[in-house]
């Protein structure tokens, strides 16, 4: 099984400084504003990456810095439910993967996006030798699989208009009429689904994790195709809103 693990070590470097710079701009969103030291002794990175990390994130828009200062900048949108934090959605939805990956015997996900990118913030592996494992921390494009198109379907106009109009196929070559088309089928039906897509051989299904003032995450199942067949995505399509559900009001418990 091929996994998102898997892939040329040049290729793992380039998506683990990557990893990295997102896990310094989760943080920001995370604490709304912190100084450059608290960074790397929460990240337990040093000063000189961390102020590099900075100095790229504060020339695109990503980051604002006021004195010593750092918070989010004017160009990352992340949309509804940016009051709550990545550490709040980890603890609430931890219980719930842990059900999740019991009940369908598959890798458990839950993703927030960030930008133009969906990222895995906790996942909870199968128990099976074979299995598909998305990587915390790991970033793809918002029409990667079906845990990221959740995140693209419910994202505000203007994001889906900026991710639509930066590339002009998705991936397989659909073209973006096409894209358009099952954004809004997900949209309407609450859940996506997808084969080969982020993974070869897998199969995935996610749903919204919504509140009052919009998306939060998007929670999903990940598995071989081989062991995935039409029962377990039957299964699956109706446990996903339950736990969706639950996470929300678990959420909601900590206001």
């Amino acid at each position: 099984m091929t996994t998102a693990r898997d892939r040329p070590p040049e290729e793992a470097a380039e998506d683990t400084s990557f990893a990295r710079g997102l896990r310094v701009l989760l943080t920001i969103a995370d604490r709304g504003e912190i100084r450059a030291d608290e960074l790397g002794t929460l990240l337990d990175t040093p000063p000189s990456t961390i102020y590099r990390y900075l100095r790229t994130l504060t020339e695109f828009g990503f980051v604002d810095r006021n004195g010593a200062i750092y918070r989010l900048g004017p160009q990352l949108h992340i949309g509804g439910g940016t009051n709550v934090t990545s550490a709040e959605l980890i603890r609430s939805a931890d219980p719930v993967l842990h059900a999740l990956a019991a009940e369908t015997g598959e890798t458990a996900v839950i993703s927030r996006r960030i930008g133009l990118t969906a990222m895995c913030l906790h996942e909870v592996p199968s128990d099976q030798s074979l299995r598909v494992e998305l990587g915390v921390g790991e970033a793809t494009a918002l029409d990667a699989g079906a845990i990221a198109r959740v995140l693209l379907a419910y994202a505000p106009a203007d994001i889906q208009k900026e991710f639509l109009g930066s590339r002009r196929t998705a991936p397989g070559g659909q073209p973006r009429k096409e894209l358009r088309k099952e954004l809004a089928s997900i949209e309407a039906a609450g859940i996506a689904r997808s084969v080969d897509d982020p993974v070869r051989d897998s199969v995935a299904i996610a749903v919204p994790v919504l509140r009052d003032d919009g998306i939060v995450a998007a929670v999903g199942v990940i598995g071989p195709e081989t062991r995935c067949g039409l029962a377990w995505r039957a299964r699956a399509s109706r446990l996903l809103p339950d736990a969706a559900a639950a996470i929300a009001t678990a959420l909601t418990s900590l206001a």
